[in-house]
């Protein structure tokens, strides 16, 4: 059997899931500087999940934006088109993505499985999970409690700055003020919702919608993104892998084309850095 593999190096995660015909391992690890070393060291902890070893694997994929720091790779592909391979995968009628991510905020538009178009917003913290994260230590809250608090809320106070240095300067100053925390964190989402969607209508927002990255694991910034988009929001199993997986499935595309035109080459051939390098 082939088995292929897709590397994410995102921001602030590093993704890897290994495939056969179907997903057979997938790990998740915080990104760290030193990016070579992480790959390796997370793609050996989905080879010793998959039970296989390096060899047997038939083709690698790396994306993300240090998607450059995987030597092993046999190709290099934007995370634009794995999120979208990987999100169709799952959700075969999506016609819009939110990506979420720890530094940026993605919409792309999807027609027949093909992106049509896409936006980011990479110059701006606000949106993002990095947003989310230094809010949560402003205001002394756990970043993984802070949507089911945001939830509890009875009136949510409206957060007006979009600047994120203003807006924690805000949030704080509403909490002295002795606004309840929920309501201050009930705005906040209200408000980051409205930032990322302000964004994505430049593409012309339709449903399916589906929300990837680490945003999605927030349920107080999915349902304050429900409220304004008037409709449901589709999740995938878990919203941190549709790029790894997307880059593993652009794999296996490439390869079967490949085949079938005759024109395949070996292993050898493509000259694969040794990865016993980085052991």
């Amino acid at each position: 059997m082939d088995y292929f593999a897709g590397v994410d190096i995102g921001s602030t995660m590093t993704k890897v899931v290994i495939m056969g015909q179907e997903v057979i391992a997938s790990v998740v690890r915080v990104t760290k500087p030193e990016q070579r070393r992480l790959a390796y060291l997370t793609m050996s902890e989905a080879l010793r999940e998959a039970n296989l070893s390096f060899d047997e694997l038939t083709y690698v994929v790396a994306t993300g934006y240090g998607r450059i720091n995987v030597p092993f790779a046999d190709k290099q592909l934007t995370e634009i088109s794995c999120h979208a391979r990987g999100v169709t995968s799952l959700v075969p009628g999506t016609r819009t993505i939110i990506d979420i991510g720890g530094q940026d905020c993605k919409g792309i538009k999807v027609a027949g499985g093909r992106v049509v178009g896409f936006v980011m917003n990479d110059k701006c913290a606000a949106g993002t999970g990095r947003f989310l994260e230094l809010t949560a230590r402003a205001l002394g809250v756990k970043l993984e409690e802070m949507g089911e608090l945001a939830l509890t809320s009875g009136n949510p106070v409206e957060i007006s700055s979009t600047c994120t240095v203003f807006a924690q300067q805000e949030v704080v100053s509403k909490l002295a003020e002795g606004v309840a925390l929920s309501d201050i964190l009930a705005g906040l989402h209200q408000a980051i919702a409205s930032r990322i969607l302000s964004l994505v209508n430049r593409l012309g927002i339709e449903p399916e919608v589906v929300v990837t990255g680490g945003g999605a694991k927030n349920i107080g910034l999915v349902k304050a993104l429900e409220r304004k988009l008037g409709f449901p929001i589709v999740l995938p199993p878990d919203p941190l892998l549709t790029g790894a997986l997307g880059a593993a499935l652009l794999g296996r595309d490439l390869v079967e084309k490949a085949q079938k035109e005759g024109s395949f080459p070996t292993r050898q051939e493509r000259r694969l850095e040794e990865v016993k390098f980085f052991a």
